[in-house]
């Protein structure tokens, strides 16, 4: 690893990730300021007062947790066989998968709005949750199977010559070894699905299953915009999410350092 050794090196490192930081940290500085403008703690107290918080915050948790385990368990599944099975025109079916990468969320509304009412899903939790892991996945393959491209072939001959069959070396060899990227995997799911307010503004329509990114909308309306009460919604929006990176930096770290040099 490089490691800055001159006085001078190390200064202009710290000065330029310094500069870096900056427009990353000042949104948040100026999100944090704004909810507690005016009435300071009270404009958190009115948000809570509304009543919803509870089941907004329940509804995220079941989308965003249902999201994690089908992007985790298909990414997984995915990524081992692009990576380690000698499957026919695999190459091929792993571009169609980034291809998907290509088309943004808005362009996707009017035939998910289609397909979910067509499939009878629409205004329940897999109307958002089906769609928001289909979104994921393309990328979090892309990740896994890079990481598990590092696994040596020769543990899996070995769990061969021993009689294991392909499910336990998955299980046994696989999921152990890849925690580092399953960790970045859970967290950027979690952001994605957390922080997604398109689907669940079109998708469901049940006030009593809409996600927490619909909160700020209680103090914005056609003769009112209390901008205070919408920024300190965000920072009650965004801790959940803060909290799940904390706990698992160093894997997060480790599996992205990993799947992007593997």
């Amino acid at each position: 690893m490089f490691e800055a050794r001159r006085l001078s090196t190390k200064l202009l490192l710290q000065v330029l990730v310094t500069l870096l930081i900056i427009p990353f940290v000042f949104p948040l500085v100026v999100m944090i300021q704004g909810s507690l403008a005016g009435q300071g703690f009270g404009n958190y107290r009115a948000v809570f007062a509304v009543g919803t918080v509870g089941t907004f915050f329940r509804n995220s948790v079941i989308v965003s947790v249902s999201t994690i385990l089908i992007v985790y368990v298909l990414t997984m599944l995915a990524a081992f066989g692009f990576s380690k099975l000698h499957i026919r025109g695999k190459e091929i079916y792993f571009w169609m998968i980034l291809a998907a990468l290509t088309l943004p969320e808005v362009v996707l509304l009017t035939p998910l709005f289609a397909t979910t009412l067509s499939i009878g899903v629409y205004d329940t939790y897999w109307a958002v949750v089906l769609p928001l892991a289909a979104l994921q996945i393309p990328f979090t393959v892309l990740l896994a199977r890079k990481f598990i491209d590092g696994v040596p072939d020769s543990l899996f001959d070995a769990a061969r010559v021993d009689g294991a069959n392909l499910f336990t070396a998955f299980r046994f060899i696989v999921l152990p070894m890849t925690r580092p990227i399953a960790a970045a995997i859970v967290v950027l799911t979690l952001i994605g699905s957390w922080n997604d307010y398109l689907l669940p503004l079109v998708l469901i329509q049940d006030p009593a299953k809409q996600t927490i990114t619909l909160l700020p909308q209680f103090f914005v309306s056609q003769f009112s915009n209390d901008q205070t009460k919408v920024l300190a919604s965000a920072v009650i929006t965004a801790i959940p999410e803060i909290v799940a990176y904390l706990c698992l930096q160093r894997l997060f770290e480790r599996g992205l350092a990993a799947g992007a040099l593997k």
